[in-house]
């Protein structure tokens, strides 16, 4: 278990490399009354990357097809949420029962977004309410990715970045990709 505030460099899947971009990085600490901070940063050459155009704040589907930092974060059992936050603006979040089985119907709580960009760098702060969290009791687990789109390629062409690769195939669903575990206890609600 890792105490907050913690920082962890995230590193390519082996068979998706993303020769622009220099590093990715992400900060997570306590934020307000149990929720979650989370502070990505991307370093590199920012055109050689594919960016989304800024677009309203909405929950749209797919988001992780493009260039997006993700977070999926899981207390104990099977059930976990995945949040995607695209440099467009928008952003998607999802509750899952177990591995890949989505629920439908189930509209989490909206992130707020701070992004920064730079000369070299994208930059993005997130703050998590306490409800945007699972419930249980425990430690939280945390599997902190990013999806990076090249532009030197043909439109799609990912390169995909996690603490934890599991062997095979790049899948950020898989339980060995929740690597980091924070003692982030939920407020009564």
């Amino acid at each position: 278990m890792t105490s907050l505030p913690a920082n962890r460099a995230l590193t390519p899947h082996p068979e998706h490399p993303a020769p622009a971009v220099a590093g990715i990085a992400v900060a997570v600490a306590a934020h307000g009354s149990g929720g979650l901070q989370l502070d990505y940063h991307l370093a590199g050459d920012l055109a050689a990357l594919r960016l989304p155009s800024p677009a309203a704040p909405v929950a749209p589907d797919r988001l992780w097809a493009h260039t997006c930092f993700e977070v999926f974060l899981r207390r104990g059992g099977e059930a976990y949420r995945e949040y995607n936050f695209s440099p467009s603006g928008q952003w998607a979040g999802y509750a899952f029962a177990a591995y890949r089985q989505r629920l439908e119907n189930v509209t989490l709580p909206a992130p707020h977004l701070e992004w920064q960009v730079a000369e070299g760098s994208l930059n993005l702060r997130v703050a998590l309410p306490a409800e945007a969290l699972p419930a249980g009791d425990g430690e939280l687990h945390l599997a902190l990715t990013s999806v990076v789109e090249l532009a030197d390629g043909a439109p799609g062409q990912l390169s995909y970045w996690a603490l934890a690769h599991p062997a095979g195939k790049a899948d950020f669903h898989h339980r060995d990709g929740f690597a980091l575990a924070v003692p982030l206890a939920l407020p009564d609600l």
